[in-house]
């Protein structure tokens, strides 16, 4: 492992600390360019994931670097009792209480301040764990992982969507492309945090991807893991089972 890719590049700060602050920068514009930059494609990802999930019908969800809410928002669709939403940033969860609100979701959905690697539930707790672009922030990746796996019950899935790097022409070099020189130059402008918006395809670069991954999510104890890659593997959804 090299040296862990952070937005600021700080040399007094953990990359949690500064993933935290970048979230909280740029939680009032995250929405709209998030949307914008994706061209909406992030929400067909996330109903596809969805789709998997509901195989499963779980009643209560943990989400995982939830941000403003958009993936426990997508869970709805399968009817649980509750979604927990999880982040390190409370600018981004402000911004997800309020959609929550908007949506009269706030009875279903808690936002909660907390720790992906240090998880304040007990063993066994949750009936599934989804994490959309989350787990490339993690400063730990195993130790998020090990935690997921802790508060799973046996059988219960971890889905992941994450950002890959699409291997075949055209959509590889369209991506990189649009990664390195749109995505910071768009991101800087709305949102005036240039740092936060190149953090983006550098962390994307550096994430251990497909069978790498999947070798990690083995390790730590995961079972019946799978990956489908989606839109020319701009992204991939992982599944494991505990």
């Amino acid at each position: 492992m090299g040296t862990a890719v952070k937005p600021y590049n700080k040399e007094e700060a953990s990359k949690k600390e500064e993933v935290a602050e970048m979230f909280d920068n740029i939680s009032k514009r995250y929405d709209f360019l998030n949307h914008f930059l994706s061209m909406g494609i992030d929400k067909i990802w996330r109903k596809k994931a969805v789709k998997i999930l509901k195989e499963y019908k779980p009643q209560i969800i943990l989400d995982i670097a939830t941000g403003t809410g958009d993936f426990a928002i997508s869970s709805m669709r399968i009817k649980p009792a509750k979604v927990v939403g999880l982040d390190l940033s409370e600018g981004m969860l402000e911004v997800g209480r309020k959609k929550m609100k908007k949506k009269g979701l706030d009875d279903k959905v808690e936002m909660i301040q907390g720790d992906s690697e240090n998880l304040p539930f007990e063993d066994a707790h949750f009936d599934a764990i989804t994490v959309g672009f989350g787990v490339r922030n993690f400063e730990n990746l195993e130790k998020g992982l090990s935690e997921m796996h802790r508060v799973l019950r046996d059988g219960s899935p971890a889905i992941i969507l994450e950002f890959s790097k699409p291997k075949k022409f055209p959509v590889k070099q369209s991506f990189n492309f649009y990664s390195k020189y749109i995505i910071p130059k768009i991101g800087k402008s709305i949102s005036k945090d240039e740092a936060a918006y190149t953090y983006l395809p550098e962390s994307v670069a550096a994430f251990p991807e497909g069978k790498e991954f999947t070798d990690i999510m083995e390790k730590i104890g995961f079972k019946n893991i799978r990956s489908k890659l989606v839109s020319g593997g701009i992204a991939t959804i992982y599944v494991g089972e505990k």
